[in-house]
C-alpha cells in the first residue's frame, strides 16, 4: 500500500524512506544547514508544544514521562523534557542507555540537568505506581534495524501497559519507518509528531493522530541533487501542521 500525505490545507507532502531521510539529514548537516544541534532543538521545542496541546490545558497539573534513546530521536525527547520543565511542568526523563548517549543528546541531557525536571532510572520507573497522564516516546525513531530489545523493549512494554496517552516523536518506536512493519514490540501511540517530512511507513493504524513539525530544513536541501524531492514549504505561519495519510 502506497500512502500519500496531505496537510489540512490540501497540500501534498512528499514522503521519504529511512534511507532518504538519512540523506536529508546528511545534506542538511554537511551541505546546507541547519546543523544537528539546531534541528534537535527545533524538534524538541515542537514536541514540548505538541505535548502541551495534547493535554488540553491540563499540562501544568499532568504527570509527564519522557522515554529517550541514545541517538538523535532521544535527543529531541530530552530537549522536549527541558522545555516542559522550564515551564513548570511535572516531567520525568528516563534514558534507555545513559552510557551510549551520543554527543548531541548528551549535551541536551546536560542542559536538562540544570532544570527542575527529574531524571528517573529505568528500574525506578518500572516500579512506580504514580499515575501518568502522558508519555513522550523518543526511544528509537527512524533508525530501527531489528526488533527492540533490552531496555528499549522493557520501556515499550511498560508504556503500552499503562492507561496513559502516548505521543511518539517522528515514528512510534518499534515501527519500521519505511514499511510500517513491526518486527517485534512497538509503541501503541495515540499521536505521532513526525519531523521534516512524513515517512513512508507512517501507517494510520500505527501513528494515531499525525502531525508534521518543521525543524528548519530549507527547501534547497530537499532539492539537492541526491534527493530532488518535489517540495513546497507547507507550514505558512505555523511550525506544526496536521497530516492525513490516504491510500494512493
Amino acid at each position: 500500500m502506497e500512502l500519500k500525505f496531505f496537510t489540512d490545507t490540501g497540500l501534498e507532502i512528499p514522503s521519504v524512506t529511512a534511507e532518504q531521510m538519512i540523506e536529508v539529514d546528511r545534506v542538511a548537516t554537511e551541505e546546507t544547514g541547519p546543523n544537528l544541534f539546531q534541528m534537535m532543538e527545533n524538534a524538541g521545542r515542537n514536541l514540548a508544544l505538541q505535548a502541551i496541546s495534547t493535554l488540553n490545558g491540563q499540562w501544568q497539573q499532568a504527570n509527564i514521562i519522557v522515554l529517550a534513546g541514545s541517538g538523535g530521536n532521544g535527543g529531541g525527547g530530552i530537549c522536549a523534557a527541558r522545555h516542559l520543565a522550564n515551564r513548570g511542568a511535572n516531567v520525568k526523563l528516563c534514558l534507555s542507555s545513559v552510557e551510549r548517549l551520543k554527543e548531541v543528546p548528551a549535551w541536551q541531557r546536560r542542559i536538562f540537568q540544570a532544570t527542575n525536571g527529574q531524571e528517573i532510572a529505568i528500574e525506578d520507573l518500572l516500579a512506580t505506581d504514580e499515575p501518568i497522564d502522558l508519555i513522550l516516546d523518543a526511544l528509537i525513531g527512524y533508525s530501527l534495524r531489528a526488533a527492540p530489545r533490552g531496555n528499549a523493549l522493557d520501556l515499550i512494554e511498560w508504556a503500552n501497559r499503562l492507561d496513559a496517552s502516548i505521543l511518539s516523536l517522528d515514528i512510534p518506536s518499534g515501527v519500521d519507518s519505511t514499511t510500517g512493519d513491526t518486527p517485534g514490540a512497538f509503541i501503541h501511540a495515540q499521536g505521532t509528531m513526525t519531523l521534516a517530512l512524513p515517512k513512508t511507513g507512517l501507517l494510520p493504524e500505527r501513528t494515531g493522530e499525525l502531525t508534521l513539525a518543521d525543524i528548519g530544513i530549507p527547501a534547497g536541501a530537499y532539492a539537492w541533487k541526491t534527493l530532488q524531492l518535489d517540495y513546497l514549504p507547507p507550514f505558512g505561519d505555523r511550525y506544526r501542521i496536521p497530516l492525513t495519510a490516504r491510500d494512493h
